[in-house]
């Protein structure tokens, strides 16, 4: 456990290849329970695997508690200054400048990224907009889409997928079984809907293609209607600093119960790290402790808690 309240850090066991390799994780979004879903990866990650990890919240001040709606305020950000990977998930973020800087000096530098869900509209400056990292900002004008569109690959488009009536299940297409980062995945389900994508550039390679399903049940039909859109996809050197960059919208907390789509995360981490060649061929994603998630909707958070 950290000794800041502010945040929560895990120290991986020293004897699994991500042992002295530092993950940062970064919740703070209103609806999808990223402040759930990224405790757990980061304590798979750290025990299972060996990554010293933190997870920050967004915070109110003056409590001190987990508050997701809280869109001006995660404390830690320093953390990235020696960082190897950013695991980012939050949505429509202002964060101060003293803050923001060092997320964006991290990304800048070519520290590799990886992004969940909403991470793709992570950033929405509208308070500040003289900020000098308004260019993050999902409708950024230039860079067209800000940080979603220029690092991860897509902005905020559209539910492709009935939200909340239309669940995904998530394959590997044939071009990208041989990717590390697929190795062992199978059988990905989850609640959440496929988002829209609208043209993913050139250099990113397609990991997983979303079908909407009929219904909220994995068992459920396609809805034929709909076409598959990639979900997963990874960018060898994306952003300005030329960094290994995922980005996945799947993840919201109770997607996370497929053991599948932990280990596609848990891939992604090796991989963006530099350690793809110690990707087993089923990594260990068991969950550690207990993992009861809530479902996504807004205003839906548990209150109370502190990291």
């Amino acid at each position: 456990m950290s000794g800041d309240p502010r945040w929560i850090e895990y120290r991986g066991t020293d004897d699994r290849p991500g042992a002295g390799r530092k993950i940062v994780l970064v919740s703070g979004d209103e609806e999808y329970r990223s402040e759930e879903a990224l405790p757990m990866l980061a304590r798979i990650l750290a025990q299972r695997h060996g990554f010293d990890c933190t997870v920050l919240f967004a915070l109110d001040p003056a409590s001190g508690e987990i508050d997701p709606e809280r869109q001006t305020n995660i404390p830690g950000l320093d953390q990235l200054d020696g960082a190897d990977l950013l695991v980012l998930f939050t949505r429509f973020r202002e964060l101060p400048d003293e803050q923001m800087r060092h997320l964006v000096d991290f990304v800048e530098r070519g520290g590799p990224v990886i992004g969940l869900r909403t991470a793709t509209h992570a950033f929405a400056y509208k308070r500040a907009p003289e900020s000098p990292y308004a260019r993050y900002s999902f409708d950024s004008a230039d860079p067209a889409g800000g940080f979603g569109r220029d690092v991860l690959g897509e902005t905020w488009v559209a539910h492709h997928g009935r939200h909340g009536h239309e669940s995904t299940r998530a394959t590997v297409p044939e071009g990208a079984a041989s990717h590390p980062i697929v190795r062992g995945v199978e059988d990905v389900w989850g609640p959440s809907d496929v988002y829209a994508v609208t043209e993913l550039p050139r250099d990113a390679e397609v990991l997983l293609l979303g079908q909407p399903l009929s219904g909220m049940s994995p068992n459920d039909p396609p809805n034929e209607a709909k076409p598959a859109m990639p979900v997963a996809w990874a960018r060898p050197a994306a952003g300005a600093g030329g960094s290994r960059v995922v980005c996945c919208t799947m993840g919201a907390s109770v997607d996370l119960a497929s053991e599948g789509l932990r280990r596609l995360l848990v891939n992604a981490c090796y991989w963006c790290t530099g350690l793809e060649e110690a990707i087993g061929e089923r990594a260990g994603v068991a969950i550690v402790g207990d993992y009861a998630p809530t479902m996504f909707g807004f205003g839906e958070h548990r209150r109370g808690l502190r990291p």
